[in-house]
C-alpha cells in the first residue's frame, strides 16, 4: 500500500514517534532512490572562517566572539594560507563563513573594514573569495548571512554557490527568552527573502534547519513546508541541510538536551518525505557517533567534510577521516562521490556567472562531479 502524500498533522504524529515510523522511513528511502539512487556526496573543502565578530546574540553559537576575546577578520594572507594548504590538499571548495554585519555593532569592525577599504563585511567576502579564486582555484562557497539581492549580485563571479540556513520559520523563537532574541538576522522572513532572491538571481544555493534549539514540533514541520514551497518557487534550493543542535560549553544552552537520534531521523527521513527526490538532503556526519543511520531515513550528502580545518561551528565535533567516511558510507551499500560546491544538475552556464563558468567547469568531470587536482607536493 502507497505511504500517504505529505500531511502536516501526519507529519507531527510521525515525529512524535505515532504511526507507521517504519513506512515513513522506508519512503524516505523510496523517495531518494528515485533521483539519487545508492549515489551519496560530499565535498572537499576548507573552512575559512572570515571573521568571528557578529552583531547576533543567539544563545547556542559558540563561533561568534566579541574583539579582545577571539572575535576578529582574518586578513587576505590568512585567508590564501588556509587556502593554498587546501589546495595542496587537493581540496575544491572553500567554505566561507562569517558573523552577520559585525559593523553594525562592533567598531572595531567598521575600523578593519575601512583599512580594506571595504563599504561592508560582504564587500570583503567578495574581495578575499575572488583572491581565493585567482591565487588557489578553489571554489568559494558562502555563508555571509542574510544578503540582499544587491550583494548577492556582488558575490555571484567570485563565490559559484551561495547557502543560509533557514534553521526555524518560526518568528516567535526570536521572542525574549528565546534563542534568536536579540539576532536581528534570524528573522525569517528575512531569511526567506534572501533564498527567493537566489532563484531570481540564479545562483545554486543552501539552506536547511536546524532541530532542538526550542522549537516545537509543529514549527519543524510547517518549517520544512514551507522549505518545500522555497524549492518549488526558487528553483535554485540545490541543498537542504538536516542539522541537529550540539550543546556548547560557555553558551546560555549549554544544559539543553540534544534531540536523540531517533527522533532527529524521523526528521531526516519526513524532510525527505516532504521534500520530494529532486533535492540534495543533507546531514553532517561529524555532530551523529553513528552516522550512517542518517542513510536509512533517505539522505544523499554528507556535506562539506575537511581534511584540514576544524568545524569552526561545532569545533567539539571532529570531521571523520575521508577514508573512514568512505568505508563507513560503502558498507552501508553505498558509492562515495566528491562535488563540488555546485551540483552536478547546476553546472550550467544558466546558473554559474560567466566569469567563473571555465573555471567551475574545468573542476568537474563528464558527470559534474568533483575532478581529482593533480599537484606536485600534495598529499
Amino acid at each position: 500500500m502507497p505511504f500517504p502524500e505529505p500531511d502536516p498533522q501526519l507529519a507531527e504524529a510521525l515525529l512524535a514517534g505515532h504511526g507507521d515510523v517504519a513506512g515513513l522511513l522506508a519512503e524516505a528511502r523510496r523517495v531518494r532512490d528515485l533521483a539519487h539512487g545508492h549515489t551519496v556526496t560530499y565535498s572537499r573543502k576548507v573552512f575559512v572562517p572570515l571573521t568571528t565578530l557578529c552583531r547576533d546574540r543567539c544563545t547556542y553559537c559558540t563561533f561568534a566572539r566579541p574583539p579582545g576575546a577571539g572575535g576578529e577578520y582574518l586578513t587576505p594572507e590568512d585567508v590564501l594560507a588556509i587556502t593554498e594548504a587546501g589546495r595542496l590538499a587537493r581540496c575544491t571548495e572553500a567554505l566561507f563563513t562569517l558573523g552577520d554585519r559585525p559593523e553594525d555593532r562592533w567598531p572595531e569592525a567598521r575600523r578593519f573594514l575601512d583599512s580594506r577599504g571595504c563599504a561592508s563585511t560582504l564587500d570583503y567576502v567578495a574581495q578575499t573569495a575572488r583572491l581565493v579564486v585567482e591565487e588557489t582555484g578553489l571554489l568559494p562557497h558562502a555563508n555571509p548571512g542574510v544578503m540582499s539581492p544587491a550583494e548577492m549580485e556582488v558575490l555571484r563571479p567570485v563565490s559559484p554557490s551561495m547557502g543560509l540556513m533557514l534553521e526555524n520559520s518560526s518568528p516567535r523563537l526570536m521572542d525574549p527568552g528565546m534563542p534568536h532574541h536579540g539576532s536581528p538576522d534570524k528573522d525569517p522572513a528575512a531569511r526567506i527573502a534572501t533564498i527567493r532572491a537566489s532563484g531570481r538571481l540564479r545562483v545554486p544555493f543552501t539552506t536547511g534547519i536546524l532541530v532542538g534549539i526550542g522549537e516545537t514540533v509543529t514549527e519543524i514541520v510547517d518549517s520544512l513546508f514551507v522549505m518545500r514551497d522555497l524549492v518549488a518557487e526558487t528553483g535554485s534550493v540545490q541543498e537542504v541541510i538536516v542539522q541537529n543542535f550540539r550543546a556548547k560549553a560557555d553558551t546560555p544552552k549549554r544544559r539543553d538536551a540534544e534531540p536523540t537520534v531517533q527522533f532527529f531521523a524521523r526528521v531526516v527521513a519526513a524532510a525527505r518525505w516532504i521534500l520530494g527526490p529532486g533535492v540534495h538532503l543533507q546531514v553532517p556526519p561529524n555532530l551523529t557517533e553513528r552516522f550512517e543511520v542518517y542513510l536509512d531515513a533517505g539522505i544523499d550528502d554528507w556535506g562539506g567534510v575537511s581534511p584540514l580545518t576544524i568545524d569552526w561551528v561545532n569545533p567539539e565535533a571532529p570531521w571523520p577521516h575521508l577514508d573512514e567516511l568512505r568505508a563507513r558510507t560503502e558498507a552501508a551499500g553505498f558509492r562515495l562521490m566528491p562535488r563540488l560546491p555546485v551540483y552536478p544538475e547546476y553546472l550550467d552556464p544558466e546558473w554559474i556567472d560567466p566569469v567563473l563558468w571555465p573555471v567551475v567547469a574545468s573542476a568537474a568531470d563528464d558527470d559534474g562531479y568533483a575532478l581529482a587536482p593533480q599537484i606536485e607536493g600534495a598529499r
